[in-house]
């Protein structure tokens, strides 16, 4: 397992070099000129050669590449022009709201998702069917500022029943944090669940026809048992590797959620710096969601190996 591990490392590792590339370099073929950004109001020339020289503006971009990531290996992703806080300090503060939206999210997605997914697929051809397909290919269609925004008037206004927007931390206020957090986590679970749902149906589907499901059958147990424990249990490696990345998806930041329900987290950060101009945070918040997107691969690798015995006796 640890040389297949050590595998899927190489190719992590380069895949996130060539990332932190094409992000400095995207940051670089942007219009303007940093040290005015960074001057602000102050266009003293003294000024303006300063933040050049400590910034190694004047030098060739390889070698301010190399600066950057010597500093970012260090922990040091620069300091927000906006807030005048380092960057590490902004995504600490910002990633923690970001995988409770996400996980919350996800949760919400696998109860829906999965359960009609399996239900669809062992009542293939049934009214049931049409009516789960129906229902995720309206998940699917939806967009999520609009639900979101209903579901705001309906809940929050209309009914009072939530707060429309702001977030608490569960650290200090659980229940608060989850009456802030559960109509976005819904908004994005709904659409996740559409995408589980067809997923599982076509990888049970697939399973349902195997021959051991057939003999499971034969030997006369249960439909549910032959469902759940036979059939579900090997269409679960397409569903692990889909939640690895969705959850990889939802910690790169659900930007118009979290707009809309103003919740301070990874993609009303990176809305923000975009706005702003807010460089140093846009390179950190992009790296970090690189890294998450990569790292997620690699769960999903690993899970993957962890539940196929065909991988296992391979190596």
């Amino acid at each position: 397992m640890l040389s297949y591990i050590a595998r899927r490392l190489a190719i992590a590792i380069p895949t996130l070099i060539l990332v932190s590339i094409f992000v400095f370099v995207l940051q670089k073929l942007l219009p303007g000129d940093p040290a005015l950004v960074l001057a602000g109001e102050e266009r003293d020339p003294q000024v303006l050669e300063f933040i050049r020289q400590k910034y190694h503006l004047t030098e060739p971009i390889l070698y301010q590449y190399f600066y950057w990531v010597e500093a970012m290996l260090r922990g040091d992703l620069g300091v927000s022009l906006r807030t005048n806080q380092p960057v590490l300090e902004l995504i600490a503060d910002k990633l923690p709201v970001t995988i409770q939206l996400a996980i919350m999210a996800m949760i919400i997605a696998f109860m829906i998702g999965i359960p009609t997914g399996i239900l669809s697929a062992a009542k293939k051809g049934t009214p049931v069917d049409y009516i789960a397909n129906i229902v995720a290919l309206s998940g699917l269609s939806i967009p999520n500022f609009w639900l979101g925004i209903m579901l705001i008037m309906l809940v929050s206004v209309n009914l009072g029943w939530l707060p429309a927007s702001g977030y608490e931390s569960p650290f200090i206020d659980p229940v608060r944090s989850f009456q802030t957090m559960i109509m976005p986590a819904f908004v994005l679970g709904t659409a996740l669940a559409a995408t589980l749902m067809r997923h599982t149906r076509s990888a049970m589907l697939g399973v349902l026809k195997a021959d051991y499901v057939r003999t499971a059958r034969a030997k006369g147990l249960r439909e549910l048992v032959v469902i759940i424990k036979h059939a579900f249990r090997n269409a679960l490696l397409p569903i692990v590797t889909l939640s690895a990345l969705l959850f990889g998806e939802l910690l790169a930041g659900a930007v118009l959620t979290e707009q809309i329900f103003t919740i301070p987290g990874f993609g009303k950060l990176i809305v923000d710096a975009v706005f702003t101009r807010d460089y140093a945070v846009v390179q950190g918040v992009v790296l970090c969601t690189a890294a998450g997107f990569i790292l997620m691969n690699l769960i999903a690798d690993i899970l993957y190996f962890l539940l196929n015995p065909r991988m296992r006796s391979a190596l």
